[in-house]
C-alpha cells in the first residue's frame, strides 16, 4: 500500500510558501508520491480579475515543482466542467489508487472550516486528513476541530507541525503589483510571469484617471481597510475645498495613503530595496510606520504621482515642521474621517473644519500624550511637528 499526497489550491500564483509545503508534505509523511492539483474553478473564493487562466496556472506549478521527482502536477480539475470540488477530486484519485491511502493537504483556516465543504463526509471517507500549522495557530482549536470532524464524519486527520513561509497569493500579487515579487516566486515561475505580462505588468499604471486610480488602490488594500481609505480620499477632498488645497491631489493622496498598509515588515523593506531608499535608524526600528514611506515610494514609482502627492502621502503618519496645507489635510483627514471613532474625534473633527493649523495641534498632542502613556517612543518629526504647531499658536513664526 502506497501512501499518495493530494494538495490543491488556485495557486494564484505558486509561490515559494507553497512550494515549502510541498517539501514538507511529503519529507514529513514520507509519501511515494503527491499530487499537486490547481482548481479550475475555486469553489470557496473568485478568482480575482486580471488572473491567468487554469492553463496558465497550470503550467506555473509544472515549472515550480519540475525538480521534485515525487510531484505530479495533475489537471484533474481542468478537466471537469463546474466548479472544482476537492470530494470529486478524490473520488477520481481513488479510482486510480484503489489500493493506496490519501492524504489531503489543508491549512489551519481549511481545516477549521471542512465541515462546510462541499460532501465533508466523502472527503473524510476517501483520505486522511493532514492539517499543517504554525506554532502559534491555536492548538485547542485544532484539536476541537479533529475531535469534531471524529465524530461527524469518522474522519482521520493528522495535525502536522511544518516550517512554513509568511506570504500568500494575494500578498504575492501585491508585490507583483510593486515590482517587488521576485523573491516570493520560484525563478522559472517569475520569469514566465514577466515574459507573458502576467498579472498586470504590461499595464501602464502612471496615466491613471481618478475612477481608475480608486479601483486600482482599493484592490490592493486589505477589504477592512477599504472604508478608511474611502472616507479619508473624500474628507481630503472636502478640507481641500476649505482651505484652498488642490482637490485632485487631495483625492489622489487620500486613496493611494495606506496603499502599502497591508505589507509586512519584510515586504516594506523589499520595496525599499527595489527603489533605493534607505531608512533612518528611527524608521529602521519602526515598522509600523513604513507603510507611509513605502505608500509614497509606491505613489511615485508605480502610479507616477507629483511630488505633492508623494509628500503628503510620506509624512500622513508623523507630520513633520512646517507642513503645507495638502500634507495637513492628508495627516488629519486621516486621523478623523467618518469611520474613526476614538474619545476625542468628535472634538477634532469640529475644529478641523475650523482651522486646520489648530486641528494639527490637536491631533498631534492626543497621538504623543497616547504613546508616552503606553511607553512607546515619539517619532522626532512628530515632536519637530508639534513643536512647531505649538509655537505657530503662540505667535511665533
Amino acid at each position: 500500500m502506497r501512501k499518495i499526497g493530494v494538495f490543491g489550491g488556485t495557486f494564484n500564483p505558486i509561490h515559494n510558501g507553497h512550494v515549502l509545503a510541498i517539501r514538507e508534505f511529503a519529507e514529513k509523511m514520507q509519501l511515494d508520491s503527491l499530487y499537486v492539483i490547481p482548481a479550475a474553478i475555486p469553489p470557496h473564493k473568485e478568482v480575482p480579475d486580471g488572473s491567468p487562466d487554469a492553463k496558465t496556472r497550470l503550467q506555473m506549478v509544472r515549472s515550480a515543482v519540475k525538480e521534485l521527482p515525487y510531484a505530479k502536477v495533475s489537471d484533474l480539475e481542468l478537466k471537469r466542467e463546474g466548479k472544482s470540488y476537492t470530494s470529486d477530486t478524490l473520488r477520481e484519485l481513488k479510482a486510480i489508487h484503489p489500493d493506496d491511502t490519501l492524504y489531503l493537504l489543508v491549512g489551519t483556516d481549511s481545516f477549521l472550516k471542512l465541515d462546510t465543504w462541499h460532501e465533508p463526509e466523502i472527503i473524510c471517507e476517501l483520505a486522511t486528513i493532514v492539517c499543517v500549522h504554525r506554532e502559534d495557530d491555536p492548538n485547542d482549536l485544532l484539536s476541537a476541530q479533529r475531535s469534531r470532524l471524529k465524530e461527524l464524519y469518522n474522519a482521520q486527520s493528522i495535525i502536522l507541525n511544518n516550517r512554513y513561509e509568511e506570504i500568500s497569493s494575494s500578498e504575492v500579487r501585491r508585490m507583483l503589483t510593486f515590482r517587488c515579487a521576485q523573491d516570493y516566486i520560484p525563478k522559472p515561475v517569475f520569469q514566465m510571469i514577466e515574459r507573458k505580462k502576467l498579472y498586470g505588468l504590461s499595464k501602464d499604471t502612471t496615466r491613471l484617471s481618478f475612477e481608475e486610480l480608486k479601483a486600482e488602490s482599493l484592490a490592493l488594500h486589505n477589504e477592512n481597510r477599504v472604508r478608511h481609505v474611502i472616507g479619508c480620499s473624500e474628507t481630503a477632498v472636502a478640507l481641500a475645498e476649505i482651505y484652498g488645497a488642490d482637490r485632485t491631489d487631495a483625492a489622489r493622496a487620500g486613496i493611494l495613503h495606506d496603499i502599502t498598509k497591508a505589507l509586512n515588515e519584510e515586504q516594506h523593506l523589499a520595496v525599499l530595496r527595489r527603489y533605493g531608499v534607505e531608512l533612518s535608524d528611527y524608521d529602521s526600528s519602526k515598522a509600523k510606520l513604513l507603510h507611509a514611506i513605502t505608500g509614497s515610494v509606491i505613489a511615485k514609482h508605480i502610479f507616477g504621482e507629483n511630488d505633492a502627492v508623494c509628500d503628503a502621502i510620506r509624512w500622513h503618519t508623523t507630520g513633520k515642521a512646517d507642513m503645507n496645507t495638502l500634507e495637513k489635510i492628508i495627516y488629519i483627514a486621516d486621523y478623523m474621517e467618518p469611520n474613526r471613532d476614538f474619545p476625542g474625534v468628535a472634538q477634532l473633527r469640529k475644529i478641523t473644519y475650523e482651522d486646520l493649523d489648530a486641528a494639527m495641534l490637536l491631533g498631534l498632542t492626543m497621538t504623543t500624550d497616547m504613546l508616552k502613556e503606553r511607553g512607546r517612543e515619539v517619532d522626532p518629526s512628530s515632536l519637530a511637528a508639534l513643536a512647531y504647531f505649538s509655537d505657530k499658536k503662540n505667535g511665533g513664526n
